[in-house]
């Protein structure tokens, strides 16, 4: 992969421990009161969760990173990553519904025009438009450079042909980050690539919704271009040609939300293990206190917590401006593992109980996976680590 360009000057945030506290705390209030009692019915009933969006929009999460001065919250990504630890921790899928929105936001935040800013940021930070990425086709996942969908120049519009797939927040988002072909015969392919800012209008329809093991109430479906006619104004940054290096490195944003999701399951498994191993009892005692579920339990806490300082590290990086694809990558990719680990060792720990729908562990399992293939696949997160451990460590 190219190594991206200069990022444009890129704003340090940071907040006051106290206020953060705050924060954390009201998150801790919402999950206990709004979410924790009505996951079941969401997620079984693969129901989108309208009224927690609206809470969520209250809050100020879809606009968590956007900056102050366009009416977010203005969030450093170690606080962001936080408050995804601390949801997942209870229910991941609904931290998917303003992650892949703050990406759309972030790019237009690093990449846009300053009337682009003005425009398109108060209304993705209100929530009075939410959206997501839309990247993948049936033929290009984690190439991005496959894409076939082209947007040809027509007077002051571009006019979109193709169909992007398995995008989050589909069905229910208004808007998105859509990266296109405006030179499909570009070499190298990268060159030919553009991002959109992509309202929902006139030959801009959605297919059909995914069903899906895990990972449900986010809907995640078909987006259909059929000559959708969108004004050149929303092309991220009013140059073409920049479209892959925006969005890869929108990606690292992302990629630290991926990884504080796999923080929040490893982490949640664990506490509902530990529960239910002091609760337990077998030959007369808790089966915490046979060695066979000490060692498990061990390994559990050992990755969530190496999970957890691994994404900080790479939010950490982030919130510096500082190039961190490779942190971000190294996050990524131990944390999602530690959440797939850590879900099984936990039905393990559960047994046949684990099984039952009854238990909450059986969703930590299903949501577990798709961390290891959300944003880039985990092995293409170790090539991306190795090759760039390669050019920092030269023969």
């Amino acid at each position: 992969m190219m190594a991206a360009p200069a990022n444009p000057e890129k704003q340090i945030r940071s907040i006051e421990p106290d206020d953060e506290r705050a924060f954390m705390d009201a998150i801790d209030v919402w999950l206990e009161r709004e979410v924790i009692p009505v996951i079941k019915h969401h997620d079984h009933g693969d129901i989108w969760p309208e009224e927690l969006v609206h809470q969520m929009a209250e809050m100020g999460l879809f606009g968590a990173t956007i900056g102050q001065e366009y009416g977010g919250l203005g969030l450093p990504a170690t606080t962001y990553a936080k408050i995804v630890m601390q949801i997942s921790a209870h229910w991941m899928a609904i931290t998917g519904i303003f992650n892949s929105h703050l990406i759309m936001a972030a790019a237009v935040e690093r990449f846009g025009t300053p009337e682009q800013k003005t425009l398109w940021l108060p209304k993705f930070a209100s929530g009075e438009l939410r959206g997501g990425l839309a990247l993948t086709e049936p033929n290009a996942g984690t190439d991005l450079q496959a894409i076939r969908s082209v947007a040809v120049r027509d007077g002051d519009d571009y006019i979109i042909n193709g169909t992007k797939t398995w995008i989050s927040n589909a069905i229910n988002g208004s808007c998105f980050a859509m990266l296109v072909k405006t030179d499909p015969k570009a070499d190298p392919r990268y060159k030919g690539m553009s991002l959109f800012i992509a309202d929902k209008r006139d030959g801009f329809t959605t297919g059909k919704k995914f069903k899906k093991l895990g990972y449900n109430a986010i809907d995640s479906a078909e987006l259909i271009m059929l000559d959708y006619r969108v004004p050149a104004s929303q092309l991220i940054g009013g140059v073409e040609g920049q479209g892959f290096f925006q969005t890869t490195g929108g990606l690292e944003l992302g990629r630290i939300n991926v990884a504080a999701r796999g923080v929040g399951l490893a982490e949640g498994s664990l506490r509902l293990a530990t529960e239910y191993a002091q609760q337990r009892e077998t030959m007369g005692k808790p089966i915490a206190q046979h060695q066979a579920i000490q060692l498990k339990l061990g390994d559990m806490v050992t990755r969530a917590r190496a999970a957890r300082l691994l994404t900080m590290d790479a939010a950490d990086a982030y919130d510096r401006g500082e190039r961190c694809d490779m942190e971000a990558g190294m996050a990524k990719y131990f944390a999602s593992e530690a959440a797939v680990e850590n879900s099984q060792e936990a039905m393990r720990i559960f047994g046949g109980y684990s099984y039952s729908k009854e238990y909450d562990i059986e969703r930590f399992y299903r949501d577990a996976m798709f961390m290891c293939i959300g944003e880039g696949t985990n092995e293409m997160q170790r090539m991306i680590i190795a090759k760039q451990h390669l050019k920092n460590n030269p023969a």
